[in-house]
């Protein structure tokens, strides 16, 4: 029962689900409606801990002090504040997101645990307002595969890596049937390469420490 009603109010959360998917225009992928404020409770879950292993994620990508990063779709803050813990004083993390709802919640938690190195950002489904050629690393944790516009936030994601940064994407694995998330909410490394080659970034590393994601990592194309 406790599954069934979980598995209702995230449903309920998409709040694009009652409306006709896009495609995206080079691989043909369904485009995933987003996650509304409504189920930032699911983002914060304590099952996320054995499901996506977030400090293994994190290890594996290779966050240092002093590091400026991004945590695009931020959400609730679940990986910005491991990310401020991570880059240090010395760092910064900017946190963006394109609802407002989301980011009083992480605002909120920033505040109450006198987090001074992240900023928080309101971005837009084509533009996640980063400044630009400033970050180290962009980190996107299955929010990629809800991008109604792709191609415009990848073309605003490059100009705000630095030569040298990297793209990051964590995404449940598609190709794994036994993985329990929705088709839409899953990408296969084919998709991702495709979809994200085509916008001037190379595939560097698929890392695989994760039970159910794959660990993407990007650089431009120089």
């Amino acid at each position: 029962m406790r599954r069934f009603l979980g598995s209702a109010v995230l449903a309920a959360a998409f709040t694009l689900a009652a409306l006709a998917q896009a495609e995206h225009p080079v691989s043909g992928r369904r485009i995933a409606p987003v996650m509304g404020f409504g189920g930032a409770d699911w983002l914060e879950r304590s099952e996320r801990e054995i499901e996506e292993m977030p400090d293994v994620a994190l290890k594996a990508i290779g966050i240092k002090p002093g590091m400026t990063v991004a945590d695009v779709g931020a959400g609730s803050g679940y990986f910005s504040v491991r990310l401020s813990r991570l880059v240090g004083p010395t760092g910064k993390v900017y946190a963006s997101d394109i609802q407002p709802e989301m980011l009083r919640l992480l605002r909120r938690r920033l505040d109450k645990a006198q987090i001074l190195n992240v900023e928080t950002v309101l971005g837009t489904e084509a533009d996640p307002k980063l400044p630009p050629k400033a970050l180290d690393l962009i980190l996107m944790v299955d929010v990629y595969h809800e991008f109604a516009q792709p191609q415009r936030m990848l073309a605003k994601l490059g100009e705000a890596l630095k030569d040298t940064g990297r793209l990051v994407l964590l995404e449940y694995r598609k190709e794994d049937p036994w993985v329990p998330i929705r088709p839409e909410h899953k990408m296969s490394v084919a998709e991702a390469k495709l979809e994200l080659e085509h916008e001037g970034f190379a595939l560097e590393s698929v890392k695989p420490d994760l039970p159910r994601q794959h660990i993407l990592i990007f650089r431009k194309k120089l």
